[in-house]
């Protein structure tokens, strides 16, 4: 499973021309499911995005989590993440998970997630959408729950 958390002032998500989710302050998570994933795998992510500690303290070093600001969190199915782009040109996808069981280990992070902190925003899965961020730092990490990186 991978993600890239970017830390943002704000970002939201429209299909279509309606707005379906929102956040304030707090980090904006792009999850990829790849074949194999399995819970514990969103365990990983869910426990180390939270406690990750990438927000200022007082002295200006990212020394808070996500928890410490009390800040939001919109999670963002992108199986792109699982791209591979080392031949050729064309991306291939063969190592996302199919739809069905990467929808469901993306509804498990999402559970997973919302035991942790309150304020859990979600995107749609596979739906087609327009996501739209201001980025603070700019900050952004690369997870991956097998630690490839």
């Amino acid at each position: 499973m991978r993600s890239v958390v970017q830390r943002v002032e704000k970002a939201f998500i429209f299909i279509g021309e309606k707005e379906i989710s929102r956040i304030n302050r707090g980090l904006l998570v792009f999850l990829g499911v790849e074949k194999g994933d399995r819970e514990p795998d969103a365990d990983y992510l869910s426990e180390k995005i939270v406690h990750l500690r990438i927000f200022d303290d007082r002295e200006g070093k990212m020394n808070c989590s996500l928890l410490d600001i009390k800040g939001e969190i919109l999670v963002v199915s992108q199986f792109t993440l699982l791209g591979d782009c080392r031949k050729g040109r064309r991306p291939s996808f063969t190592a996302a998970d199919d739809p069905v069981p990467a929808k469901k280990l993306y509804e498990y992070f999402i559970q997973k997630t919302r035991e942790r902190t309150d304020h859990v925003a979600q995107g749609e899965f596979q739906a087609l959408m327009s996501v739209h961020l201001v980025n603070d730092g700019p900050v952004t990490m690369l997870l991956d729950s097998k630690k490839l990186f």
